[in-house]
């Protein structure tokens, strides 16, 4: 299973496509989608994993972090050459952030998967059997977001 951890922000997922949309709007400017200031929502600082997920890593098989790459470009870094990851669309709530960014910049579903982490920092691969267990290990809101599945080391998003 792929567990899904949130992200804080865009971490270190598309600033030259955000710069590119984003270039003629002030950092001050406060969208009703997001609620702060464009500067505080883009500038979070990137969150680290460690301190959650240290305890867990013997019952966890691989950790994906969703860097730049987004969905696409990093999962299958910890993919056997047999097994496609399955993402399920729609299993965790996207943060406004990535709506704003897709209108904004008419950015294509699945491009915006391929820059950015939608929401989801850190993709925690385990046996089906420990999934649940290790939800309830981690002190914050955790996702299935898909599962691994016959193939040849691609994301595919269902």
């Amino acid at each position: 299973m792929l567990i899904g951890l949130t992200s804080s922000g865009p971490h270190t997922n598309g600033y030259s496509l955000i710069r590119k949309i984003f270039a003629d709007i002030p950092l001050d400017t406060i969208f009703p989608e997001v609620d702060v200031p464009l500067a505080d929502v883009l500038l979070e600082p990137h969150r680290s994993y460690l301190s959650t997920l240290y305890s867990l890593l013997p019952h966890i098989k691989a950790l994906a972090h969703l860097t730049g790459g987004g969905f696409i470009e990093n999962i299958p870094r910890v993919l056997p050459e047999n097994l496609d990851a399955e993402i399920h669309l729609g299993s965790w709530p996207i943060p406004s952030l990535w709506n704003l960014i897709q209108q904004k910049g008419n950015v294509y579903t699945n491009e915006m998967y391929r820059v950015f982490n939608m929401g989801i920092g850190m993709v925690a691969v385990a046996d089906k059997s420990y999934a649940v267990e290790i939800q309830e290990c981690i002190p914050e809101p955790t996702f299935i977001i898909g599962e691994l599945i016959e193939g040849d080391q691609k994301v595919v998003l269902v």
